[in-house]
């Protein structure tokens, strides 16, 4: 018997795509994107130590994607019902009305992932990987998976670019950019660490920060209230960057931890290495 490929399969978009180091910048981009929903970014702040515990968060986040994009199937659907256990058993208090509900609502659960998805895409393919709109939509697609992880009825989430951009502009008029959402955006921006690395975090993390924030859609730099840069010039900083990034080599870049690359390739085999060529086959 094969070794199980998982949720994804080599053969996927999403499979090429998430191997890709721009993905750090768009998981940026999308945190920023999802503060400006007033109710989401309540549950997060009700629920989560974020302040303290920033790096193991996006570590967690990491993990999950890495895990359900090149985890088994086993390993895919254990980390989606854990996330479905936890969600389950919290709850906020909406900021304008005060009344209680459920951070696993569909509405809050639909909005964090079309705002992760829209965000992955984006960022990506806007720093130069190569993406025809038909692998775009079938990306889109193939994250109806994902959807059912959290706990969403595959149905209910977009299944192309034409179904995504409709949904932010059904979605548009329930954002904002309340105390909660400058709190993240702050946050992004001066995330606390030792003193020592200050420095690293003025000259690294800021630039990742402000790439991430300038790749988001005017309405939400209207809405954070700042102007929004020339989108030719972060178009620019976002291709420099790919570049730059790219320029590593990619099995250097996932040595980091958890490995999830390097073990799905071990278990399957060289040939199930991401790659952007791959994306059309």
């Amino acid at each position: 018997m094969g070794a199980d490929p998982g949720l994804f399969t080599p053969d996927s978009v999403t499979w090429q795509l998430h191997g890709d180091p721009m993905m750090w910048v768009a998981g940026v981009r999308a945190l920023y994107l999802q503060a400006l929903h007033p109710r989401a970014v309540r549950g997060v702040m009700e629920n989560s130590d974020f302040r303290r515990d920033a790096w193991g968060r996006l570590m967690r986040t990491a993990n999950f994607v890495g895990t359900t994009t090149y985890g088994t199937t086993e390993s895919a659907e254990r980390a989606g019902a854990r996330i479905r256990k936890i969600h389950s058993m919290l709850a906020a208090t909406d900021p304008d009305t005060g009344e209680r509900y459920g951070v696993d609502e569909p509405e809050l659960l639909l909005w964090v992932h079309c705002a992760e998805i829209d965000s992955y895409l984006h960022v990506v393919r806007r720093s130069g990987f190569p993406l025809t709109d038909a692998q775009a939509d079938r990306y889109i697609a193939e994250h109806r998976t994902s959807a059912r992880l959290v706990g969403l009825d595959p149905a209910a989430a977009p299944g192309d670019q034409k179904e995504l951009a409709a949904y932010f502009e059904k979605v548009r008029p329930q954002l904002g950019a309340g105390a909660d959402a400058r709190a993240v955006d702050d946050f992004l921006l001066r995330p606390p660490t030792h003193p020592l690395l200050i420095p690293a975090r003025e000259v690294l993390w800021q630039r990742v920060a402000q790439l991430a924030y300038a790749a988001l859609p005017p309405y939400a730099h209207e809405l954070y209230g700042r102007p929004a840069p020339r989108a030719a010039v972060v178009t620019r900083r976002l291709r420099a960057t790919g570049t730059l990034l790219r320029c590593v080599p990619a099995r250097l870049r996932w040595q980091l931890p958890p490995k999830h690359i390097l073990r799905a390739m071990a278990r399957l085999g060289p040939d199930a290495r991401p790659a952007p060529y791959k994306a059309g086959r």
